[in-house]
Formats: structure tokens, sequence, C-alpha cells
């Protein structure tokens, strides 16, 4: 974030990432989408353990309204108030220290990573469906490695390979359902949609799914320094994505559930293959099934984009070694993508409700930090720059994360024993990480790129000096390098 301490070979990997294109809008648009959403794979299990439509369908008119709208403005405040790699980590350690913003970036690249495991899963479920021996271990085992493996390498070769690659992928795997909606359309009976039998309701898992399906939209905040003029580009694309993430979830399930009578026990995941199948025919199943899987190619990559420029943001920022803001020839942060190709690997093992429970719980305290900072930061700093601001007063802001707060604690609630035993433990091991970097740090056992993090807020006017420095700095580099593109 400053220029000090930082080696000719930093030096060498900045000019290389100024050559590098950046990410504009609509590629933005589709990578936000991806992180978030990725169509309505997966949306399956919410009319299952919602005993069936109704929940559903309610669950997404409604949850947008206080979750995600309030998740995608504080986003939209807090990524263009500080533009670079590393997103939240930045965020919370301006307002609470170094300490918190390593756990903060130690508990959502956990979740980040346990999200992106279930993507192979899913894609095998979906294929499963036409292609029986994926069920099988001895095929299942190779062909997740194959799809982890592949999709690894599409990160490594360029973020903007991965943005218009969502782009298109976007368009292919929504067509489908675009076609089977406008075909269900005659056979549509509404009073299916209203349907709803308690006794069949698994709330944990509702929540859960609902939770899971809408979360995710401050994880492009880590490649704001990727982004061009992110002041401008990040909120208009925060509410492209928004409008694109609930279209395709309310348009499939509107469809599926109103032209064909089911039973809401066989809503698992793959299922619209089957409900499109019913609707247009064989032929619709297939397209389905092929939308699906390279759909899940999609949330994989956008996924690993945002994991991996996290934690070549914390190298940027001194929190973790040097290699991992390492840069290959495509400007791509490679042991960072390594890193989390193997922690992938490890986690793809476990089932999906698994994987589940467990990144929601972690990524729910994560974002009760990041509520807490864009409170405290409102607060402390008003005179913080802020190219986009919520167009509320403090008070007003405060009430706004209320609702999404509440529902965080919930989804913690309803844990399992298991969840918070495992999610314990990550906990544990992050505050034990902290100390054991900074002696390595102090001892120069590894090397570290010698930058400051930003100093936590107090009533200290020399830390809020400090603040508006970086910010301004941020801001002002941030000119420069898109300056330097046109000029080229």
């Amino acid at each position: 974030m400053g220029d000090d301490g930082i080696s000719n070979d930093d030096t060498h990997d900045a000019t290389t990432v100024n050559r590098n294109p950046k990410l504009t809008i609509l590629p933005l648009i589709a990578l936000i989408f991806y992180e978030v959403s990725g169509g309505p794979f997966g949306v399956e299990d919410s009319v299952r353990a919602g005993g069936g439509p109704l929940l559903s369908l309610l669950g997404f008119l409604i949850f947008p309204l206080f979750w995600s709208i309030p998740e995608a403005l504080i986003t939209a405040e807090l990524a263009t108030s500080f533009p670079d790699n590393g997103g939240y980590v930045i965020w919370i350690s301006s307002a609470f220290g170094p300490f918190w913003g390593f756990q903060e970036g130690f508990w959502k690249w956990i979740s980040g990573v346990m999200d992106n495991a279930l993507y192979p899963v899913l894609f095998l479920d979906y294929m499963k469906h036409s292609i029986p021996v994926f069920e099988k271990s001895f095929a299942r085992i190779p062909a997740l490695l194959g799809i982890t493996l592949s999709l690894t390498y599409c990160n490594y070769r360029g973020l903007h390979i991965v943005g218009y690659s969502a782009l298109l992928l976007a368009c292919f795997s929504l067509l489908p359902f675009l076609v089977m909606g406008i075909l269900s359309v005659p056979r549509i009976k509404p009073r299916r949609w209203t349907s709803v039998d308690y006794k069949k309701v698994e709330w944990t898992g509702y929540f859960n799914s609902m939770f899971w399906n809408l979360n995710y939209w401050d994880n492009a905040s880590t490649l704001a320094g990727e982004i061009d003029n992110p002041s401008r580009t990040f909120p208009k694309a925060l509410l492209g994505a928004l409008v694109l993430v609930i279209s395709s979830y309310l348009v499939p399930l509107l469809a599926g559930t109103g032209a064909v009578k089911t039973d809401s026990g066989d809503w698992s995941d793959g299922y619209f293959a089957q409900i499109g199948e019913m609707i247009g025919g064989s032929w619709l199943k297939w397209w389905i099934q092929l939308a699906a899987a390279l759909s899940n190619m999609g949330l994989f990559a956008a996924e690993m984009s945002s994991d991996s420029f996290q934690l070549l943001g914390m190298s940027e920022i001194g929190m973790l070694p040097s290699i991992f803001a390492s840069r290959s020839r495509y400007g791509t942060p490679t042991f960072s993508i390594l890193c989390s190709a193997m922690g992938v690997i490890f986690l793809s093992w476990m089932s999906f409700q698994e994987i589940l429970e467990f990144l929601n719980f972690l990524y729910a305290i994560g974002m009760l930090f990041e509520f807490a900072a864009f409170i405290v930061l409102r607060i402390k700093k008003p005179n913080l720059p802020r190219p986009y601001k919520i167009p509320l007063q403090t008070i007003g802001a405060t009430i706004l994360c209320f609702p999404p707060v509440l529902l965080l604690i919930l989804v913690m609630c309803l844990a399992s024993f298991k969840t918070y035993l495992v999610s314990g433990i990550v906990i544990l091991l992050g505050i034990g990480l902290y100390p054991l970097l900074n002696v390595a740090k102090e001892r120069k056992w590894i090397k570290f790129i010698d930058r400051n993090v930003i100093s936590p807020i107090d009533d200290v006017e020399e830390n809020q000096d400090a603040i508006d420095e970086v910010s301004h700095r941020l801001l002002e580099d941030n000119s420069t390098s898109e300056s330097v593109m046109k000029l080229e």
C-alpha cells in the first residue's frame, strides 16, 4: 500500500500487473453472479427442506430484501473506499487492527475453499442422472481431481480470461431455464405454488440453503485492485448481478413448481434436469445437465479467483509470506491458487450438507465482523473518502444492518454440534497462526513484504490521519494506473 520495503521482484510483479487487462463491468457482473449464484443449480434443496414450493418461493423473494441488498450496499461502499486486493481483510484491519483482519481473512478463506469444494460435487451429481457411473467411487474420485486441476489451470491463465469465460458461461447456463420458463406457461397452475407441508419442513436445511444461495456478495471485493475504475464499476456491477441472481432463481422455480405436480421429497441436487424433461423433453434435460456442468465450472473459477487474490492482498500488506504475492506471467497469484486448489481437493470427500453447514457458520462469523467494521468506520471516520456511499446517515445505516445480523445469528444458532466443534478448531488455529507468523517475520525465517497494515481506528488523531493518507493513496494509485493504461 506504500512503496517502502518493496523488493525488485515485487516491483517487477507490479509492472506486470499493470500490463494485464483490468476487469470491466460485464465480466465483473458475471464474476459476482458466479460468486453468489451461478444459476438455480443447488436451489432444489430449498423446495425439499421447505416442505414444498411456498417457503422456497417466499424465501427467494424476501431474503434478498433483508440479506442480499444490505450486504451488496455495504460491500459497494467499503470496496470503493479501499479499492485494493484483500477486500474485507483491509476493512477489518482498518477498524479493529491487523489481528482481527488476519482472523477475518483466515475464516473467509477457509469458508471460500469449502464453498469451492461443493462445485465439483454438484457437477457430478447432475451428470450421474445421465451417466450413472459417476455414482461409483472409482469414477467419481478421478473426475473430481480432473475437474479441480483443469479449472485451477484456467485461473492460472489470467483473471480477465476467467471474467469473460464467466460471461459466456452465464449466458449459456441461463438460456435453457428461459426456454423452460416459456414452455411452462400454458401448463402452470398457480395453486401449486402455495403448497407446503409443515411436517416435512427442515428448518436448518432450509435456512442454510437460503443463506448459501444468496451470500458471498463481498467476495469480489478481494479483486478490487484488478477492476477498471472500481469506484464507478463496482456499484453498477453489484446492482446488475443482484437482478440477475434473483431472476435466475425465481424463473426456474416458478416454472418447475407451477407446471409439474411433484412431491417435495423428490427435489434434490440435479432435479431441475428431470423437470426439464417433463416440460420440454429429453433434449431440454440434456441441455440443463450440460448447463449445470458448465455453470459449476464458472462457480469454481470465480470462487478460486477471489480466494487466491485475497491471499495475495494479505501478503501485499505483510500478513502472509511474500510467496503468496508472487504472480505468474499472466498476473495471477500462482502460489495462492495452488493453496486454494489443495484445500478443495482435501475437502471434496465431504457431503454437500456437511460442507454447506461448515462454510455458512464460518462465513457468518466473518460477516458479523464486516457489518461491525462498516458501522465503526461510519462513526469514527465520517470523512473517509467514499466514492460510493449508501444514502443513509449513520443511524439509518446501523438499522440497515439489523436484519442481516439477526439472520447471521439464526444461521449460527441452527448449526450442529459437529459444526461448532470444527469451527472452534478453525478459530483456534487462526488465533495461534497469527503470532507464529509474526515471530517468523520478526526473526526473518520467512520473507515478508515490508508494508504496514492499516492502523486500527481509535481516538488518536495520528491514527486517523494515517488511515486518510492510506485511503487517498489507494485512490491515487488506482487513478495513476488507469491513466498509464490509457496512454499505452
